[in-house]
């Protein structure tokens, strides 16, 4: 990290991904705030060009002056679906969660080269071991969960493509499958 957009447009759904460098975090209420800051004219505190942003749920700890990250895991990705268009013109150009997203984020994915990172659920332990440190934190009035933290990812690993650039989907390709079957796929 940084994402480079040449990069991260010759990623394809399947692609098993491994990060190093700066990733942030962010949920509902940040990425509200980001929209916020946006639509006020105000400054956001961190420069989101060619990130990465994590939509997760971390558990961390201070001691002292010093953040811990103890585990993390992916949240559920579809309720930021709202904001695909406000990160894409950030300049994000990974969002990693779980669950499936829907045609705002494979418009933004399209219109500004990124890409949607599925992280496996259940493996919070595992993903904390690929986080170095614990850099910064902004906005905790927000609670920890929604709070922006900035990670350092040292072999951040098992994250797999499932949103491309070109507009492929797993989740779109499991709901075809789905329907002819008669059921329903909802992610």
């Amino acid at each position: 990290m940084p994402l480079t957009e040449e990069v991260s447009r010759r990623l394809a759904v399947g692609d098993v991904v491994c990060i190093d460098g700066p990733i942030f975090t962010s949920r509902d209420m940040g990425h509200l705030k980001i929209k916020e800051l946006l639509e006020k004219g105000e400054r956001i505190p961190v420069n989101f060009q060619g990130a990465a942003i994590f939509r997760a749920g971390p558990v961390v700890m201070k001691n002292d002056d010093r953040w811990d990250l103890i585990v993390i895991g992916p949240a559920t990705s579809i309720r930021m679906e709202p904001y695909a268009e406000t990160i894409g013109r950030l300049g994000v150009k990974a969002i990693i969660g779980k669950g499936g997203m829907f045609e705002d984020t494979i418009e933004a994915n399209k219109r500004y080269g990124a890409v949607y990172l599925q992280a496996a659920p259940g493996r919070a332990v595992k993903l904390a071991h690929g986080i170095e440190s614990l850099e910064d934190v902004h906005w905790l009035d927000l609670g920890m969960s929604e709070t922006l933290l900035i990670l350092k990812a040292n072999n951040f690993s098992s994250l797999v493509v499932a949103m491309d650039a070109p507009e492929r989907s797993i989740y779109r390709n499991l709901n075809k499958r789905a329907m002819q079957k008669g059921q329903t796929y909802c992610g």
